[in-house]
């Protein structure tokens, strides 16, 4: 951490400032120009607020050099994470991973109608709500333990592995069995208490980003996942709140490559919330594996105007099959490929 000082600073209060940050536990080393003075703090503490030090007299500037995030930062594994599973899939490496299927899981031929026809264009994984976190009370909530049976039982006859939503701490023990991801919506991203809870696990967690969240805060969320003992943390653009209104919200393509820069873990995109729009949805997949997703999230559904959730931003089986042939013809400009 660096902190300059004001040109006018005195010495007195320069000595505070040193006394100060000796008593968070940091090492000094003061440089003193010619019109004003540098204090570079050392230290391996990081649950400091750079604004305790900004209220003291004399202080210009503060800077913080080192991350917050030190195990989801990209120094801890410099070569990158990737994610591998049991049928071989690997999410972090050369394949660019889809995920696909309906918002919610309905019933058993709504089900494996999608399941079937997103593992015939070329998806990996079968993704599905059994428990759905609503605006609104009086709306679909999922079907349940009844839903994550279909689920599983779809993704086994179809070859397809399975991500659901994870809503709160009672749902971990009853999920495990049925899926090979549990993914953690953007409502939950900062629910510590159910972070802690998904590192002491041993199953891959996909981490949505929270509509007003930045990408420090997305990354501080996976190191508490990562501080329990889980590194199988795979991050997730999905859209953030923004002033427009057009879409349901922005899609913050730029947060791929500043995450692959700032951290090891793979990064995934979903177009389908993050624009909200059945028509905006291709562009922004096509785009985010442009720059440089690891895999793509999709909303799927065989008669999306019927679907009791998010049916506005769902393909039809025929738009994600012409998507996927597109990806195939990008992923290669980019040194990926899809299946």
């Amino acid at each position: 951490m660096i902190v300059a000082m004001q040109d006018s600073a005195t010495e007195e209060q320069i000595q505070q400032v040193i006394e100060h940050l000796v008593r968070m536990g940091f090492s000094v080393h003061r440089t003193t120009g010619a019109v004003q003075t540098v204090l570079a703090a050392v230290g391996a503490r990081i649950d400091f607020d750079t604004r305790n030090l900004m209220v003291l007299s004399g202080v210009q500037e503060v800077h913080r050099i080192s991350a917050p995030y030190k195990l989801a930062g990209r120094s801890f594994r410099p070569q990158g994470t990737v994610v591998e599973f049991a049928n071989g899939l690997k999410i972090g490496g050369t394949e660019v991973v889809v995920m696909a299927g309906p918002c919610s899981v309905e019933s058993r031929e709504q089900l494996f109608t999608v399941a079937e026809q997103v593992a015939a264009a070329g998806a990996r994984v079968l993704r599905g709500g059994a428990f759905k976190p609503r605006s609104s009370p009086y709306t679909f909530q999922g079907m349940g333990l009844a839903g994550l049976k279909l689920l599983r039982e779809a993704g086994d006859r179809f070859g397809l592995l399975v991500i659901s939503e994870v809503m709160e701490i009672s749902q971990i023990e009853m999920m495990v069995p049925y899926v090979d991801i549990l993914q953690v919506g953007a409502r939950n991203m900062q629910n510590f208490n159910l972070l802690r809870e998904l590192g002491k696990i041993k199953k891959p967690v996909l981490l949505k980003r929270g509509i007003a969240a930045t990408l420090e805060e997305l990354l501080l969320s996976a190191e508490y996942i990562m501080s329990g003992g889980n590194y199988d943390v795979i991050l997730c653009e999905r859209g953030i709140r923004t002033f427009e209104t057009y879409t349901r919200n922005t899609l913050d393509i730029s947060a791929i490559p500043i995450i692959k820069k700032l951290s090891h873990l793979p990064m995934t995109s979903d177009p389908s919330h993050g624009t909200g729009l059945r028509d905006k949805v291709a562009p922004m997949a096509r785009a985010s594996v442009a720059a440089g997703a690891d895999a793509l999230l999709i909303e799927v559904h065989h008669d999306p105007d019927k679907a009791l959730s998010d049916g506005a931003q769902s393909l039809f089986p025929d738009q994600f099959a012409k998507l996927m042939d597109e990806l195939r013809l990008i992923a290669p400009v980019v040194g990926r490929e899809i299946a």
